[in-house]
Parts: structure tokens; sequence; C-alpha cells
């Protein structure tokens, strides 16, 4: 039996699909994880519920609840948990929308089992990452912008609303390198853990995400500013005119 450094992470498997489920769970316990199955919306929710995990792995085409459904029940009594969203849909707008309410990470059936494998363990090294840093500085403020990074609960003036957990994971790495050019490629490896497996578009997304929601005026952002050819910044104390 393989182990890696997350041997012993618990994860909830949810997919309809007998073949891919079991060859899924054994291939995930192979690597040191407990997999805990379902096999519909409902009976995902009942094991999450009564077990604790670190990690769901979820199927969107499901009976009774969809996969959009259940992540956003779970993400309402546990906002940091990690989610891999599976999908034989290619369409970018389902992919947006599973990100948008929260998902970590999204992949397209069908997929090779090395690389869904390497982005579970990305995702666990992220969650890992991010509360350490969180315990670092749990709370944020920056112009009239208010972040609790445990809770993602934010407020922007009067304006309030929670982020999802990869939004605060980009959010946090910019602010830990306040005033300096953070790429894309360097966002890639250090808050996806990976290296070419997301598009650098996904990063734009999640950049155009934290402008819309702490920015005064989106178009012409004074806190995450473009850096033409090199990536982005944060600045919270800046100049009358962004660069």
């Amino acid at each position: 039996m393989s182990r890696n450094e997350f041997s012993g992470s618990r994860i909830l498997l949810v997919e309809d699909e007998e073949s891919l489920a079991v060859g899924l769970e054994y291939n995930l316990t192979c690597e040191g994880y407990v997999v805990t199955r379902a096999v519909d919306g409902n009976q995902a929710i009942e094991r999450f519920a009564s077990e604790s995990f670190d990690l769901v792995i979820l199927d969107i085409m499901l009976p009774y609840l969809d996969g959009f459904e259940v992540a956003e029940k779970m993400r309402e009594s546990d906002p940091q948990l990690p989610i891999l969203m599976l999908t034989a849909r290619r369409g970018l707008k389902d992919r947006l929308k599973g990100l948008g309410i929260g998902a970590d990470d999204y992949m397209t059936k069908p997929f090779h089992l090395n690389e869904l494998l390497l982005r579970v363990q990305g995702m666990l090294r992220r969650k890992r990452w991010y509360q350490t840093k969180m315990n670092e500085n749990p709370i944020v403020c920056f112009g009239n912008n208010t972040i609790h990074f445990e809770s993602l609960a934010c407020k922007s003036g009067k304006a309030a609303f929670r982020l999802t957990p990869h939004e605060a994971m980009v959010l946090k790495y910019l602010i830990e390198n306040k005033d300096k050019i953070v790429s894309r490629q360097e966002l890639l490896e250090n808050v996806w853990q990976i290296h070419s497996d997301v598009e650098t578009r996904t990063v734009d997304i999640f950049i155009a995400r934290l402008r819309k929601y702490f920015e005064q005026d989106p178009k012409n952002p004074r806190y995450f500013k473009s850096i033409r050819g090199a990536g982005y910044m944060f600045c919270d104390n800046p100049a009358p005119h962004g660069i």
C-alpha cells in the first residue's frame, strides 16, 4: 500500500456511477485515505452530518440533490472543507458555477487517476497551509473592508458576505506578499499547489471576483493591481491611481 503525507485523511466520495466509485475508492484507499461512499445527494448530506471529513469528492449529476445543492449545504456548516467536483459536462458555465458556490477544484470526466490523486494531495496541502496562515493573522482590514479568515465572513462597507475557501486562499496569499508582484504561475504553484493543471485564466477569474467584492470601482482597482506582463500586486495603502 502506498503511503503519503496525508495518509489517514478522511474522504467522502459522492458518486452514483458504481464502476467509477468502486475504482476511485480502491485507489484512494491504496493511497492511505479512509473513504466513505455516498450514492446520491441525500445520502451525501446524511454521511456529512454524521461523520467528520477532511475532503469531499463530489459528482455534480446526482439523484435527489445535485452536486451544486450538496456543496452549498456543506458550505453552510463547514466553510473550509475542501470540495473537488466531478462532472461529465465540459462547459465553462458549470465550472464557474461550481467554483462560485465554493468548490475548490473541478475535474471533467473522463480524467486520469494520477491527476485526481495529485489534485487531492494539493487540496489537502492547501488546507494545511491556509490554516497555518490563518492562525498567524486571522483578521485583516484594508480600506473599508474586513476579512475574518477563519469563518470566511467579510464586510465591505455595509455589505456582508462570505468568501469561498479558494477565494480566501488567493486573497491570503496576495496579502502575505503585499507590495510584491505575484505572477499567475506563482499563484498556481503556491495556492493551487500544482504547476500546470489549472489554466492561468482561472487565476484571472479569481482576481476579478476579489475586485468585485472589495474594490469601490472594480474596473479601476486600487488594491488588486494588474502589472502588465508580470502578474498582480496587492497594496493596502494605494496611490490615488492604480498601476
